[in-house]
């Protein structure tokens, strides 16, 4: 009974296919991207939607390339796609194809349609076939060219395909109706000429598939069963079915097409043309930049695929369009981290401080947790001697109401060590602050001696002078500077400047940290907690020489709080 009512919408309607054997009761699936960019947050979503449901039912899933557009399509994106889904959890074993493979039989399948007198070899041109189609509340115009004959029509599709015409200069329409109040269905483009050279079938064709016919008979030659895509394909459902009306499977089966709403999460952007933008602008440093919303961007950033998984099951799967808070991905992955990362104490924008009255020589060993939610984790020894670096932001030289942290005359804990108090400021010519000279109380320590449960109201990290590790901290923040995200369905050329003025100028300030010298023994791709500071993994960028951090999430755990809120 539990199994039912956690259903999706989905899964019922494969329920129902299966009760009526519509398929042998086969869940074949398949993810089937356009390898022109790099794959971002919202496909995500139906990689693990399709990849997931697939396995639920002990069926399969194929991995895809729809390659039909040599103009824009490149090795670079199929072998970054590779990685992404790898990296998400998912294999293909030996289930990954192209829509290249089946060139042949798109071409062999066209001519069938030209034969049956469903399909004619247009000479309008691109601005001249807009203007023809209508408009939502106006029937589209038939073509001069709509009744050439067969034998017209395959004479100059083989033409176009042998390379006698220029890009543009003839397409191959689909004849079904202009009148149509489906605008898809007004005699849709299923070819047109391309002369660029394809990533893997080189200068061997000149014609290609549009996305409305090479997608259908790609997934019926792949005799998939259910072919689930965005909500944005719905209205083209009835061209997907038009298109296979006339394709011959050897038991009669054709495949599904099942929409499911698209993944719109604030603060991204998810239009390719402006992440493309983002790129040859400079504004980012590549497509796996930590702030690009891209899946390399978002590993990179230092997101584990555990928490990608677990934001696309809180999310669901809804028939209608909706936002989702970038704060419930921000908890997906402090959920996951919380138990796992190690936490260290790391000074970020660093202020020395001398406790004028402690030993010259002296470093003391002191004991710290390296995960207080998870005492499996163990403890590591710490340092601390005369010199040692605070965050700048924890002192005030003249505190505001309700500051308890470091100021003149005031007294704060060290995490772990003792309570000390400020003493003197010291500054230079300039009036800018140089190092806080303080005094230790040496009854004080963390767990003994006679003032160790003194109360102060402040408690600080920190990082010893004598062994401090020099860290590159990026802190990282979203693009867009309000919560209005970018996505495909705002496109145009126009929008795509205007959005550059959302851009958030402060979405990367970088540090130069201070950082506890376990953080040596880290690699590429660990993750630690910085006491009072969120979230961080060790970036590529890292040398042995120079250690970079990524910021993933502050610890501010906002969805947490407005779920609270509104239960």
């Amino acid at each position: 009974m539990d199994n039912e009512i956690t259903k999706n919408f989905i899964e019922n309607f494969i329920d129902e296919d299966n009760e009526a054997n519509t398929y042998d009761k086969r869940v074949h699936t398949r993810f089937p991207p356009e390898p022109n960019g790099y794959l971002h947050i919202g496909h995500a979503k139906s990689i693990c939607l399709n990849f997931g449901i697939a396995k639920k039912y002990g069926g399969l899933t194929n991995l895809r390339f729809d390659d039909t557009n040599p103009a824009r399509e490149d090795i670079e994106y199929v072998d970054s796609i590779k990685e992404d889904v790898k990296w998400l959890g998912f294999t293909w074993d030996d289930r990954m194809f192209y829509a290249s493979d089946y060139f042949d039989k798109l071409y062999a399948y066209a001519v069938k349609l030209i034969k049956l007198g469903k399909a004619y070899v247009d000479d309008l041109t691109g601005e001249q076939i807009h203007e023809y189609r209508g408009t939502f509340s106006k029937s589209g115009k038939e073509s001069p060219y709509r009744d050439r004959s067969v034998e017209e029509n395959i004479k100059l599709f083989e033409e176009m395909k042998a390379g006698k015409y220029a890009d543009g200069e003839k397409v191959l329409r689909a004849k079904i109706d202009m009148a149509s109040p489906n605008i898809n269905l007004r005699d849709p483009v299923i070819y047109r000429i391309v002369h660029a050279e394809h990533h893997r079938t080189g200068n061997a064709w000149c014609i290609y598939p549009m996305y409305d016919f090479a997608h259908p008979v790609s997934d019926a030659i792949e005799r998939i069963t259910h072919s689930i895509c965005t909500l944005e394909f719905e209205d083209h459902r009835p061209l997907y079915n038009w298109v296979l009306e006339d394709w011959d499977d050897p038991e009669g089966q054709k495949p599904r097409q099942i929409e499911f709403a698209r993944l719109n999460v604030t603060k991204m952007i998810t239009s390719k043309r402006k992440l493309r933008t983002l790129v040859e602008k400079g504004i980012v440093s590549g497509w796996d930049d930590p702030r690009m919303p891209t899946i390399s961007g978002i590993r990179r950033r230092g997101y584990t695929p555990e928490a990608i998984r677990d934001f696309c099951e809180r999310i669901g799967v809804a028939k209608a369009d909706s936002m989702v808070d970038i704060s419930l991905l921000e908890y997906c992955i402090r959920e996951d981290l919380k138990l796992k990362a190690p936490r260290i104490m790391t000074v970020i924008d660093p202020i020395k401080v001398v406790i004028t009255n402690y030993p010259d020589e002296l470093v003391e060993e002191l004991t710290a947790e390296n995960n207080q939610e998870n005492e499996e984790m163990g403890l590591r020894t710490i340092h601390f001697s005369k010199e040692l670096y605070i965050e700048r932001q924890d002192f005030m030289e003249e505190p505001i109401r309700k500051f308890f942290r470091l100021a003149p005359g005031k007294e704060v804990r060290l995490k772990y060590a003792y309570i000390i108090k400020c003493e003197e400021v010291i500054k230079d010519a300039a009036g800018n602050i140089l190092e806080l000279h303080c005094t230790y109380d040496p009854e004080s320590k963390s767990g003994s001696g006679i003032n160790a449960n003194r109360k102060v109201k402040g408690t600080l990290h920190w990082v010893s002078a004598a062994d401090a590790v020099d860290v590159e901290t990026r802190l990282y923040d979203y693009l867009l500077a309000d919560e209005t995200p970018e996505n495909d369905e705002d496109d145009s050329i126009s929008d795509n400047k205007d959005f550059l003025s959302k851009i958030n100028p402060h979405s990367l300030d970088v540090y130069h940290s201070k950082a506890e010298a376990c953080i040596k023994e880290a690699a590429i791709g660990d993750h630690f907690q910085f006491l009072r500071q969120g979230y961080f993994v060790i970036d590529p960028d890292t040398t042995a020489t120079h250690i970079v951090v990524n910021r993933i999430v502050g610890l501010r755990d906002t969805w947490a709080k407005m779920q609270k809120k509104e239960g």
